[in-house]
């Protein structure tokens, strides 16, 4: 029997993988690049079209692969979706079309409406919420996006007026295109996406009024909250294809958000067990059981998964950082250094040192454990040996030093530290990054053999579903994943000693951006400098002064 899982993957790609739910196997996927735009400084946008346009390509181009490899389509028997979890989207369920482009999880442009919404809280207090959310008040949450929405998009608002709006993360979007659309699509998402939204109690696992009417937004707009592996609904036909139309009437039973995907296809359902995904951020997950543990070393707590309506919700400890995979990307498309990942570590191998160089790419603020959005990207300690190759393996170790604040905030909440960490996402097929990782840690990295880790959870959530029910989740039932451990190579003093100039490093970077408003250069009035316009103004009264005097002199004369 297999599975398919649609997944967004690093990079800005959107993936379709298909497993054998018997043996967990990976037989075929496919991916598609999804552009993102830049409109302003900090926005961060994609097109709901394209992501959904992306899917349909996915399930045409690998119903193609697999009759190549002679595997029959109707052998599928579920489909489950994983997705960015912030990333949030507003559109007419009467039309079926966007109001506006979907608003991403690292975009900073509701920054000035986080500090009002902080500034009123008793103390400033950007944990106000955390009581209910498990989150701190920050962009990175979708309250504050939607906020922005109805608050600056004409459509949005006239459509929650009129009552045709709904509202949704990526996975919400597809669930219910791919299950009908304007034509009694299914408007759900599951308690793991939910949980991002700071408009969700993770306690009572629903949406909560009072911190609906606290952000001003209409609870009709927003999904059924349903468990991460049911029967959502069924397939509709995506378009002519004789073969993609095959997946009608398959169920969409899975859903997770994408570092529970990641968590699930590691198998870390055991209370203590915990994962990190390198991908364009870098997010550690703890499993921490039934019970919601609250971190006083700044670290989100969220909904792990919930795997079926009637099973218990877990819960984990997160540390989240914004920047990750991303920073490769920025080295290459902006800096123009390197022209792939791979030559990257190759650049960074070749010296094996930062030369003293430390690179904070704070490029959307700070995440965990600080949540500081006034921070910016630094590179400090240069000197005139720094070269390109050394800006690579600063860069890598900027990726292993993020890792190590939120590992150790995280052994600071659980009391219990971490012997190993297991890894998964993109950046993890660079070894240099992984030797590095160790090191820094002082604890063996753990990377399994099959990287599509949260691909596979989806999978295995949407093979589990009642109704569906094959795969199995039994401990004794699970494969075993082979894998190779990266044990550490330098002593803990150099360890040490990296990581406090890494941490010299963070503190200058922070406090750096204000939402005042800066003029600019082409606006800049000469009077805006209080000197210069004393000197100038002073020079004008001069010049006046000496023509009047010569003017009386010749009169005189």
């Amino acid at each position: 029997m297999l599975v398919w899982a649609v997944t967004r993957s690093e990079h800005m790609l959107r993936q379709l993988s298909v497993f054998n739910s018997k043996t967990a196997e990976l037989l075929s996927h496919h991916q598609v690049e999804i552009k993102q735009s830049f409109p302003k400084e900090g926005w961060v946008e994609e097109d709901p079209k394209e992501i959904l346009q992306s899917v349909y390509e996915c399930m045409e181009r690998t119903c193609e692969k697999l009759t190549q490899l002679n595997i029959d389509i109707t052998n599928i028997k579920a489909i489950g979706v994983t997705n960015q979890r912030e990333t949030t989207l507003v559109w007419d369920k009467e039309t079926g079309e966007p109001l506006y482009n979907a608003i991403v999880w690292l975009d900073l442009r509701t920054q000035s409406t986080v500090e009002r919404l902080i500034n009123k809280t008793p103390g400033r207090n950007k944990n106000h919420l955390k009581h209910k959310t498990g989150l701190p008040i920050s962009t990175y949450f979708s309250a504050v996006k939607l906020r922005w929405l109805m608050d600056n998009v004409a459509e949005v608002h006239e459509a929650i007026v009129s009552h045709r709006a709904m509202f949704g993360t990526v996975d919400s979007w597809l669930i219910w295109c791919l299950t009908g659309g304007k034509s009694g699509g299914v408007h759900c998402t599951d308690v793991t996406n939910a949980s991002r939204t700071m408009l969700f109690n993770i306690h009572t696992m629903d949406w909560d009024p009072e911190l609906c009417k606290y952000f001003g937004i209409p609870m009709e707009i927003l999904p059924r909250v349903r468990s991460s592996s049911e029967i959502y609904g069924l397939m509709v036909s995506i378009c002519n294809s004789v073969k993609s139309g095959e997946l009608s009437g398959v169920p969409i039973s899975g859903c997770l958000g994408d570092q529970s995907a990641a968590l699930v296809g590691q198998m870390c359902f055991q209370d203590g067990q915990a994962k990190n995904t390198y991908g364009t951020g870098c997010f550690l997950l703890r499993n921490t059981g039934a019970k919601p543990v609250m971190s006083d070393h700044g670290l989100l707590t969220t909904v792990a998964y919930k795997l079926g309506r009637d099973k218990p919700a877990c819960y984990a400890l997160e540390g989240s950082v914004a920047i990750a995979g991303a920073v490769v990307r920025w080295l290459q498309d902006n800096l123009g250094i390197i022209s792939s990942s791979e030559e990257l570590e190759k650049l960074a191998a070749s010296v094996c040192t930062s030369y003293g160089c430390y690179f904070v790419p704070a490029f959307s603020g700070l995440y965990a454990p600080y949540w500081e959005p006034s921070a910016r990207g630094i590179i400090c300690g240069l000197t005139q040996f720094t070269n390109k190759s050394h800006l690579a393996f600063a860069a890598l170790e900027a990726v292993c030093f993020q890792t190590r604040e939120i590992l150790d905030a995280m052994n600071q909440d659980s009391g219990i530290p971490l012997t190993q960490l297991q890894v998964d996402g993109g950046m993890t097929s660079n070894r240099l990054l992984m030797q590095l990782q160790a090191d820094i840690l002082c604890i063996p990295v753990v990377k399994p053999s099959m990287p599509e880790t949260t691909a596979l959870g989806a999978a295995m959530a949407a093979g589990a579903a009642e109704g569906v029910s094959v795969w199995s989740l039994n401990p004794e039932d699970l494969t075993e994943v082979t894998s190779e451990k990266f044990e550490p190579q330098i002593n803990p003093e150099e360890s040490e000693y990296r990581y406090a100039r890494w941490k010299k490093a963070v503190q200058k970077s922070m406090n750096w951006e204000t939402t005042e408003p800066v003029v600019s250069s082409c606006e800049t009035s000469i009077f805006s400098s209080v000197p210069l316009g004393f000197y100038i103004m002073g020079s004008m009264l001069m010049l006046i002064g000496a023509r009047y005097i010569a003017g009386q002199c010749l009169l005189n004369c």
